[in-house]
Order: C-alpha cells, then sequence, then structure tokens
C-alpha cells in the first residue's frame, strides 16, 4: 500500500510541476515548455529509419503521439521517485532534479534556444519536489488520521493539489489560447495587396479540385507546436557571403511588387502514392530581386534559411536566380498564409522538396556553401538538392474498391515540377501500357490531372501508373524509400469489378 501512495504522490507531484511549467511558458517563454522542449529534442535525436516509420504510419498524428508517449514515459518516472521517497527524502531533490535536468537540457539544446528557456523546466522541477514532499509530510506519524484504511490527511492534501494544477493548467490554457486568439487577429488583420504580376487563369477544362484548400494542405514539420509571429515585430535578415546585409518588415516585402504563381508543393517523406502533396495559388516576393539587391558573392552555393524556432533549410542559390518563381510568399489561395503554414512568411522553391526549398515561419536567409554548412535535414542524411523526381498516382478508384463491371473511369494526377508531364500511362494486370487523357493544367510548375476510361471485367484486377516527363524520363519501376531523396516506382493498386 505504501507503495501505491508513493507512486500517486510521485505523479500528483510532477503533474502540478509540469502545469506550474507550461503556465511560466506560456506567460512569458512560448515554447519553452518542457514537454515540448523534450519532444524536440526527441524528434532531433530519433534516427531518420525511425521518423520515416513514425510519417509513415502515423502520418500527422505522429507529433500527439510522441507527446503521448512522453507523459507515459514521465508518469512511469514520477511513480518511482514517489515509491522511493516514501523511504528516502534525499529521492525528492534527486528525482525532480533529473527531470528539470532533463527539460532544461532539453530547452537549451533547440536551434533557437537561450538561457532563458530553461526557467520553465527549473521552476516546474521546483514546484513538483515541494509538491512531494508536502504530500510526504509526517507520513509516519499519520496513523491517527486513518479511517478504514484511508489516510484522510493525504486525500485532502492530494485534492487541494489536484485543485491547484487544476487552476493553473487551466490558466495555461487560457494564456495559450489567448496568444493563438492573438495570432489569429493579427493574420486576419494583414491586407494582401494585388499582385503585379498576377497568375495566368486557369485554363478551360481544368479538374474543379486542381487546387488544394489550405485546410487540405498537408503538413510534415518538426514543429510540435505552431510558431505564432507577430507581425508587426517579424524581420527578415538576409546576410552571410553578400555584398550588402539587408533587413526587411512585412511592410516592407508587402511594398515590394508581387508574384502569383500556381505551384505543386510535396514533401520528400512522400511514398510513393502517399498524400504529402498539394497545388496552391501563392502570392509572395522573387526572391531573386531581393538577392540581386544584396549582391551574392563569387562562391555561395547554399541559401541557408532560418524559421524563427530554428529549423535550417538549405537551397540551391541556382534554383534561386534560374528563372523559376522562387519567392518569399505572404499568400496562400487568396489569403494571408495559415499559422500552419508559416505565417507570415515562408519560403516555396518550385521544384524542390520542401525540406529542401520551403522553409516555414522564415526569418532569415545566409548566403554560404555546401561545404561550410549542413542544413538539419541533410545533416541527418538527405540528399543536398532536393530535386522531384516524376511521379505519379492513382486517386480514383481507391485501393481495394468494388466497382461495377462496364466502364470505370482511372483517375489521379502526375507531377515533375519544372520539367512539366508529356504522358501518362495505364497498365492493368500487368499488360500493355495505353496512354491517359492529360486534363489541363496551369503550368510545368503544377501536376497535372489525368483520366483513363477502363473497360472493367469481373474480377480482382491491378492498376499501375507511370508518367513520363517532358525531358523524355520515364518514371522508374523501380521502389524505393524516400529516404535519401525521394521514392520512386509504380503506383499500384487492387479493386475488385464486381
Amino acid at each position: 500500500m505504501s507503495r501505491l501512495r508513493g507512486a500517486i504522490c510521485g505523479i500528483a507531484a510532477a503533474a502540478s510541476g509540469i502545469a506550474a511549467a507550461e503556465l511560466l511558458a506560456a506567460a512569458v517563454r512560448p515554447g519553452a515548455g518542457p514537454l515540448v522542449a523534450v519532444g524536440g529534442a526527441v524528434i532531433d535525436a530519433t534516427p531518420t529509419p525511425i521518423k520515416e516509420l513514425a510519417v509513415r504510419e502515423l502520418g500527422t498524428h505522429d507529433k500527439p503521439v510522441l507527446l503521448g508517449v512522453i507523459g507515459l514515459v514521465l508518469i512511469l518516472l514520477a511513480a518511482t521517485t514517489g515509491i522511493a521517497a516514501t523511504k528516502w527524502r534525499a529521492a525528492i531533490p534527486v528525482g525532480t532534479g533529473v527531470l528539470g535536468v532533463a527539460g532544461a537540457a532539453a530547452a537549451l539544446s533547440r536551434p533557437a534556444g537561450t538561457v532563458l528557456d530553461t526557467v520553465p523546466a527549473g521552476f516546474g522541477a521546483t514546484v513538483a519536489g515541494l509538491a512531494l514532499w508536502w504530500l510526504l509530510r509526517d507520513r509516519r506519524g499519520a496513523a491517527d488520521v486513518r479511517e478504514n484504511g484511508v489516510d484522510r490527511r493525504l486525500v485532502l492534501r492530494l485534492s487541494l493539489l489536484a485543485a491547484g494544477a487544476a487552476v493553473v493548467e487551466a490558466t495555461g490554457l487560457a494564456v495559450s489560447g489567448q496568444r493563438e486568439s492573438a495570432a489569429g487577429k493579427s493574420r486576419e488583420a494583414i491586407r494582401l495587396p494585388g499582385a503585379a504580376d498576377p497568375a495566368k487563369p486557369l485554363p478551360p477544362g481544368i479538374a474543379a479540385d486542381f487546387t488544394t484548400p489550405a485546410t487540405k494542405f498537408y503538413r510534415v514539420d518538426t514543429a510540435l507546436t505552431v510558431p505564432r509571429v507577430d507581425p508587426s515585430t517579424w524581420r527578415l535578415k538576409i546576410h552571410g557571403m553578400v555584398d550588402r546585409q539587408i533587413e526587411l518588415s512585412l511592410a516592407d516585402l508587402l511594398r515590394r511588387p508581387l508574384i502569383e504563381r500556381d505551384i505543386t508543393l510535396n514533401c520528400v517523406s512522400n511514398e510513393v502514392g502517399g498524400p504529402y502533396i498539394g497545388t496552391a495559388r501563392w502570392l509572395g516576393v522573387p526572391l531573386a530581386a531581393l538577392l540581386e539587391e544584396a549582391g551574392v558573392r563569387s562562391g555561395a552555393d547554399q541559401i541557408v534559411a532560418r524559421s524563427v524556432e530554428g529549423m535550417t533549410i538549405g537551397t540551391p542559390v541556382a534554383t534561386a536566380l534560374d528563372g523559376r518563381d522562387t519567392m518569399l510568399a505572404v499568400g496562400m489561395n487568396g489569403e494571408p498564409l495559415p499559422l500552419e503554414h508559416g505565417f507570415p512568411v515562408r519560403m516555396l522553391t518550385p521544384g524542390l522538396y520542401g525540406y529542401a526549398g520551403a522553409c516555414k515561419w522564415v526569418t532569415e536567409l545566409e548566403l554560404t556553401t555546401f561545404d561550410r554548412f549542413d542544413a538539419y535535414w541533410v545533416e541527418r542524411g538527405w540528399g543536398q538538392q532536393g530535386t522531384v523526381k516524376t511521379a505519379s498516382r492513382i486517386d480514383k478508384p481507391k485501393p481495394f474498391a468494388r466497382v461495377e463491371a462496364g466502364t470505370v473511369t482511372v483517375a489521379g494526377v502526375a507531377w515533375a515540377q519544372r520539367r512539366g508531364i508529356a504522358a501518362v500511362e495505364i497498365s492493368v494486370d500487368g499488360g500493355p501500357w495505353a496512354k491517359a487523357e492529360l486534363l489541363p493544367t496551369a503550368s510545368v510548375d503544377t501536376w497535372t490531372q489525368w483520366r483513363f476510361s477502363w473497360k472493367a471485367t469481373a474480377g480482382p484486377h491491378s492498376l499501375a501508373v507511370r508518367a513520363t516527363d517532358r525531358s523524355g524520363a520515364v518514371q522508374p519501376e523501380t521502389r524505393a524509400t524516400p529516404f535519401p531523396d525521394g521514392a520512386t516506382g509504380w503506383h499500384t493498386i487492387s479493386v475488385t469489378v464486381g
């Protein structure tokens, strides 16, 4: 029974400490809460194969699952500390101290971490230690307050502690909610100017779902909490191997001539046939003009983009100066960027996977070389260049669908940004390839939708798709995983015809 009491007290004390730490972080250092800091450190330390497995199997649920696992580990450690403290009071400062140091070290390890970020973890550990000491105080002399085996004094203390922790947690959530609301209002207050160079109207006959709504656009990043950036204080610094360092506010950017383009963006973690791809109409400032103004020095071949939370994305300088519409995007589908997609400004590079050219919440561009610096993903073994590979996907019918015999429309998308799609072909049951109809598309920087009329006969069937880009390269059959520079292989599905 003493072990159970100790475990309960340890967990309750830890909960109060975490609540206090998260409240302090929400009030003064958003993003420095110990749970998020430890989660970020775990993500950084996780081997690439495990990261890929998490993205593949969990998708957008990977972050909540990670936080849940961290919470479970914390519960086990807190329970162990509580059990040990029932017999050895020194376990209180040792156990809570270890947790505090771990949280502080995780906060300090973050790319944008400062010494001040360690304060919430230290504060939370102190609160947890004091709470556990208070709960276990006078344990040896508590027999006089027992009733039917229940320690009424302990129950009262646990109740008071739970109530206090609940109030603190509610206050923390309220503070976070206020920050989120303020961020949303500041985004809503932005009035985007019209584009000096607007996008061409989408051609007649294009499919209705050509453009992906922002609410359905994929999100893959390492941020456990979405950064809330105040657009009034946001600044972009361009420095490094340049003749002139430039610093711009959001107002400065919005006064510059803007371009508007339809561009498909996809994640290098996308498996063959995967969902991490979307097309939007983006509004932004051409990056080439800014780099020309700064004066890129000879030898600089990499742009290192840094986000407000410290993420680094390495982009070849050539992709900003070769005529493609690389931009600092401020708008998406006619509105300011959504918070989760990089508000107020993100970088966008047509033809590159997101990890190599689409830094969200960008605040700094450093001109350097690939020899001098490895960006976050390159440091973890991913390719430097990040060029999008020719690929295609079957969207209709869905895998393992049952369809009626007769003419069945098979449809999907194909992409080869910067090259464009020349042909899409379908093979049924490993038979000869037949050309699909290509629908009108916006440009070589967007996906191409296609459809194919299949004379379906009864029984099980497999459907495979492959694309040919305008350079003449055919999508390879050989399957390769996303690591280290993008997946390859024909997307193949099985269906049953009734």
